[in-house]
């Protein structure tokens, strides 16, 4: 019975299924489960179709993702979705309006990861954030950071072009050392600038995610993880 009264997650995924995957493996790897009846139900669409992000947002692109994001918001909530989870940082650009598109609430990485920062390192005033330069451009983790004090650092212009491109990288599936040594030592670059941590903000990089005793990081698809597992397993409110 107290099965029947977990709720489901529903997974906006696809963006990309790589990091979609990871997510879903964090989810596993976060129950103690003895059988299969002990794991999280979630619902996913992992969709690769949903138009580019950043093309819409940083290269000029003209396919609106929103739409799509919208619809499939819609379908899972009709589908039994108790909740709503997206394992891309990128996407919550459009956060506000897949949440009116829907009854149902939909989690937000952005501000988990900035309390999750918070959480771990209580005392820090510079935090440095490795992403896709459209999440860049429209200020996502500036916003969430700006509300808890806290400054935000980027790679320099030629190192933010570097991480473009593992990004892009990762998605056309190379995943290897080195794709972790390039990150790692763009994490570096970004801590000599003064950052006294990072956040893996995107979810192909928390595909390669280093060891913590690498560099200092929180990782945003674990934060969302973790918010999941705490609101099915804890009964944490929604």
């Amino acid at each position: 019975m107290a099965q029947q009264q977990e709720k489901c997650a529903g997974v906006l995924g696809g963006m990309g299924p790589d990091a979609t995957v990871d997510f879903m493996n964090r989810l596993i790897r976060l129950v103690d489960a003895q059988e299969d009846s002990d794991h999280i139900r979630c619902i996913v669409d992992n969709n690769p179709k949903v138009p580019s992000r950043i093309k819409a947002l940083f290269e000029g692109g003209k396919e609106d993702p929103a739409p799509c994001l919208m619809d499939m918001a819609r379908r899972l909530e009709v589908w039994g979705a108790d909740f709503l989870v997206m394992p891309c940082n990128t996407a919550h650009h459009y956060h506000g309006q897949i949440q009116r598109a829907v009854r149902i609430p939909v989690l937000n990485m952005i501000e988990l990861a900035a309390g999750a920062v918070r959480q771990t390192f209580p005392h820090l005033r510079k935090v440095g954030i490795l992403a896709t330069s459209a999440t860049v451009r429209v200020g996502l983790y500036e916003k969430a950071f700006g509300a808890l004090g806290i400054d935000t650092l980027y790679p320099d212009a030629a190192e933010q072009a570097e991480l473009l491109d593992l990004i892009k990288s990762i998605k056309a599936g190379q995943i290897g050392q080195a794709q972790r040594a390039a990150l790692i030592a763009t994490g570096r670059h970004v801590l000599e600038k003064g950052a006294q941590a990072l956040v893996l903000a995107c979810t192909e990089l928390s595909v390669i995610a280093p060891r913590k005793d690498e560099l200092p990081f929180v990782d945003a698809s674990q934060a969302l993880a973790e918010e999941t597992w705490a609101i099915v397993k804890q009964g944490k409110a929604l």
